[in-house]
């Protein structure tokens, strides 16, 4: 595997895990649950955009 198929499988593997904790922050009932499980989401949505960048030629 070469540098740019890792950052791509590394972008998919972020995006999963964004929208898995953005659906469980939805179906989270205590709100500050659902704040740490947002702040997550968010977190690793920034994660894969900035690995998206760096995997841009």
């Amino acid at each position: 595997m070469n540098v740019e198929d890792e950052y791509r499988a590394r972008v998919r593997e972020l995006q999963v895990r964004a929208r898995e904790l953005g659906e469980a922050a939805e179906r989270a009932t205590d709100p500050e649950h659902r704040r740490r499980l947002m702040d997550k989401a968010r977190r690793a949505a920034e994660q894969c955009d900035r690995a998206n960048r760096i995997g841009q030629p």
